[in-house]
């Protein structure tokens, strides 16, 4: 005989997960809005933990709502709007140094422009950085460093920070120390110095495509030549093409955004980024990685990084607090492996020290659980966001999109159809004052021309919502067209 209680309690839970389902698909609960805690809804409903945690799983079964370690429960209806994913790429395996437009510097101009919404830019809102305690950090970083960090430092950087940066390593499963780490101003910063310690003028390296616009930019800058890799929008580089690049081009270094990739959003599985160490340590050719997205994952655990499985030294990992901490401060960093010594040289050439009072203000602010706190806040909201940001595509974009299922970072990458060029999309858009990131910017290679990188990094407000909108209907318009 089937006992009461339990037959009562399962009513009960049932009966509250069903009134939090109604107002998830009548969007009063909204796609990223946070769920009252379990002990809230025990003792607003009169009901035990239990009952209250089973009307959860029962949510959570349903793929109704999400749990964030440390956080707690959020709103996840939009998995009936998924849509496909963009296709993997599909370079020329051809080197080519031609120069870009100046479209990015178009881009950049708007950057401190408020009346823009900014879908182009891959940083943080302002809402979302702890600002007033950075300032605290600041002034005590003015007390605490020789004459007010007027004063040039070590070249390695900033001892305090250092140590930091080497104590947090061990969230990737890297155990490094502080004299494994040198600082600089910016990620790509870090990564020029490691392509400069390894490339000269007319060497090829070997990128992702899509690759981050800022990277092509720089190898241009540094006269290399750019070999695009076949990259598939959930795992990354194609490996078989990686390996066969490896051994029949002269490649002096790969570069790879592992985690959280900018554009396509994806996290390269564990084993893959064991299997691109492998490559490059038994072709000899160094790996730079940048991980500055490595923090903004929205999974229950921070991936490793590829440097997690390098024994030989050939990865240099680059990163900063950029992406998730204060951007205009310019703190970046390298654990260069072996390359460290001609790291050091670069640096004490072209930077001598960087700017001290920042990397001191980071390094307070490091020295407590705050980062922690305010990197769980960040990624709850960046989070949200993305789910937000996925929901309105899905119900005012072109039916047919793909659309990237990003792992964490700021971006969507979205393929539309072949006959749209979303450089006319960001010139149409931009007299709106909307501003988007064009699939070309992307590439050297003529290819991306239907796609367009999409950031979610700024405050979801009602604004947000109708520049989102509104983009969706100048490309349903460029659909029409064609149709026509």
């Amino acid at each position: 005989m089937e006992n009461k209680a339990t037959s009562t309690k399962e009513v009960i839970y049932l009966k509250i997960a069903k009134l939090l389902e109604k107002q998830i698909k009548s969007n009063v609960l909204r796609v990223g809005e946070k769920l009252p805690s379990i002990r809230e809804v025990s003792r607003k409903r009169g009901v035990s933990i239990s009952t209250a945690q089973a009307a959860y799983w029962e949510l959570e079964r349903k793929k109704l709502i999400f749990s964030k370690p440390k956080s707690g429960y959020f709103v996840n209806n939009w998995n009936k709007h998924k849509h496909r994913l963009p296709e993997t790429s599909n370079p020329n395996l051809e080197t080519i140094d031609k120069q870009k437009s100046d479209l990015l510097i178009n881009i950049y101009d708007t950057i401190a422009d408020k009346n823009i919404v900014q879908f182009s830019l891959g940083i943080p809102s302002p809402d979302y950085l702890p600002i007033a305690k950075l300032n605290k950090s600041v002034v005590r970083a003015t007390r605490e460093l020789k004459n007010c960090g007027v004063e040039y430092e070590n070249i390695e950087g900033n001892a305090l920070l250092r140590r930091h940066i080497a104590k947090w390593a061990i969230n990737y499963n890297l155990n490094v120390n502080e004299n494994d780490v040198i600082t600089t101003t910016g990620c790509i910063n870090a990564v020029a110095y490691c392509l400069m310690a390894v490339a000269k003028s007319g060497d090829v390296v070997a990128v992702e495509s899509p690759a981050y616009y800022g990277i092509l930019q720089l190898c241009q800058s540094l006269g290399l030549k750019i070999l695009e890799l076949p990259t598939n929008p959930a795992t990354g580089i194609d490996l078989e093409a990686l390996e066969m690049v490896l051994k029949n081009y002269k490649i002096k270094a790969c570069i790879l955004i592992s985690n959280m990739n900018n554009p396509l959003g994806y996290s390269m599985p564990d084993e893959n980024k064991k299997t691109v160490v492998e490559l490059i340590t038994k072709y000899s050719v160094p790996l730079i990685e940048d991980d500055i997205y490595g923090e903004l994952y929205f999974e229950s655990k921070r991936p490793d990084t590829c440097k997690t499985y390098d024994t030989e030294g050939m990865v240099m990992l680059c990163n900063s607090f950029s992406k998730t901490l204060a951007p205009g401060y310019r703190v970046g960093w390298i654990i260069p492996g072996k390359f460290r010594e001609k790291i050091l040289k670069l640096k004490s050439i072209n930077t001598i020290s960087v700017t001290a009072l920042t990397h001191q203000a980071v390094a307070d602010f490091l020295d407590s659980e705050r980062y922690e706190n305010h990197l769980r806040k960040l990624r709850n909201a960046l989070h949200a966001n993305s789910l937000l940001f996925q929901k309105t595509i899905s119900e005012h974009f072109p039916a047919d999109i793909k659309l990237s299922q990003p792992k964490g970072g700021f971006f969507l990458w979205l393929e539309l159809h072949e006959g749209i060029n979303t450089l006319e999309i960001y010139y149409e858009a931009i007299k709106h004052n909307i501003s988007i990131t064009p699939g070309k910017m992307f590439t050297l290679q003529d290819q991306f021309s239907n796609c367009m990188r999409l950031s979610y990094g700024l405050n979801w407000e009602e604004r947000t919502e109708k520049s989102l909108i509104f983009l969706g209907q100048i490309i349903t318009k460029q659909y029409n067209r064609l149709k026509n």
